[in-house]
């Protein structure tokens, strides 16, 4: 009896003492429940790119769907643009500094956290304004003469790193346009910027050119969407139009779907009319845009225009301000304009306020602008949430 008295008490006194824990941690738990919801912290919402967009003002926006065309020897005065926000740059000029590299990234210094895009149109041949620091680069119709798809990517390699040393990070290159004929001239803008007049030439060696390019570091810019093969009339200087929308899709769009599946980045649009598709030029086209390009080709990466200071988009009735806006409403996301006005800042200035009035007066809706600038934060690989 004294023996399982003693173990009865030793088993009442642990009883008692697990009791007095659990009573202990039941009290310390009400007390966290019962506080008062004030005394305890909100969790914050989690942050999200779009979150912080939606932050931006309509201004600053703007100023990120704009390409400014600037001289290789003007550029510390795009330095007020750069710190304004604006979201790229395109070279003119017969050849750039070999210290183009320092100078950009210096001006990056007043970019704050999201810099510009830094673009040229180093295709080769006629049209290389990089020369001095990728060095002499045969035309895409030579290319294609004399070079395998492997040396092209070769090649194409070799400009991306070097366009990738001097901080530039677009070529808005290659041609991919299906042309044979003679040129670039008055009547035809390809000519030798084409690699070929046969679809699957043009293709294979474009997109090789493009490949070594994004192996070297650079962003490749494939043009001109939906193609100026065959194309009449030059669109720099006024109005143009490409083969028959019916034609053009068993030809000239081969080239941009091989593009799309190789997941090319950035497509550049003409400004050449297409007929059987819309009468407008193809830059400011929603048929273009967006039926074709984006719901038919399922095309998810950023749209940029060919220059909106071309004489077929001011042949048309629009001139620059005009012409950001509609292409912006059609679903551009990059708006460039070309070398005409280079030296004229407030050109970009007043480019982005119509965008502001535009979004202002219902024009172009705000979720149109935030869907831009989300692309092309996407391209920079710019995540706001983390800067």
């Amino acid at each position: 009896m004294r023996s399982s008295g003693r173990a009865l008490s030793i088993a009442t006194l642990f009883a008692t003492a697990v009791a007095l824990v659990l009573t202990a941690c039941s009290v310390t738990g009400a007390g966290a429940t019962s506080a008062s919801p004030s005394s305890s912290p909100r969790p914050s919402a989690a942050c999200t790119q779009a979150s912080k967009l939606a932050q931006w003002s309509t201004s600053r926006l703007a100023a990120q769907v704009l390409v400014v065309p600037t001289a290789f020897t003007n550029l510390s005065r795009q330095k007020a643009l750069v710190k304004q926000g604006i979201g790229g740059l395109i070279f003119f000029g017969p050849s750039a500094p070999r210290d183009i590299g320092a100078k950009i990234a210096a001006l990056n210094k007043s970019a704050g956290s999201v810099a510009p895009l830094y673009m040229a149109d180093e295709e080769g041949g006629v049209v290389q304004r990089l020369q001095s620091i990728v060095g002499p680069v045969p035309s895409a119709r030579t290319q294609a003469a004399t070079m395998s798809p492997a040396q092209i990517k070769a090649l194409g390699t070799r400009v991306g790193r070097a366009m990738s040393a001097a901080h530039i990070t677009v070529d808005l290159a290659p041609v991919l346009d299906v042309d044979a004929r003679p040129g670039p001239s008055a009547t035809n803008p390809d000519g030798t910027r084409s690699y070929s007049g046969v679809p699957e030439v043009a293709s294979k060696n474009g997109l090789a050119f493009a490949a070594g390019l994004q192996a070297g570091g650079a962003i490749a810019a494939v043009k001109h969407f939906p193609g100026l093969g065959g194309s009449v009339g030059n669109t720099d200087a006024g109005r143009g139009h490409t083969l028959p929308w019916s034609q053009l899709q068993r030809v000239g769009l081969r080239p941009f779907t091989d593009a799309i599946q190789a997941h090319i980045p950035v497509i550049m649009v003409a400004n050449a009319s297409v007929p059987g598709l819309t009468t407008l030029p193809a830059s400011i086209s929603r048929s273009v845009l967006v039926t074709v390009l984006r719901q038919q080709l399922h095309f998810g990466g950023v749209i940029i225009t060919d220059s909106l200071t071309a004489g077929a988009l001011t042949a048309d009735g629009y001139p620059l301000n005009r012409a950001v806006v509609a292409s912006l409403n059609a679903g551009a996301d990059l708006l460039l304009y070309g070398s005409t006005g280079w030296n004229t800042p407030s050109m970009a200035v007043n480019a982005r306020d119509a965008i502001v009035s535009a979004v202002a007066h219902g024009q172009v809706s705000r979720a149109r602008l935030l869907d831009a600038v989300t692309r092309v934060l996407a391209l920079k690989h710019v995540k706001l949430c983390t800067i």
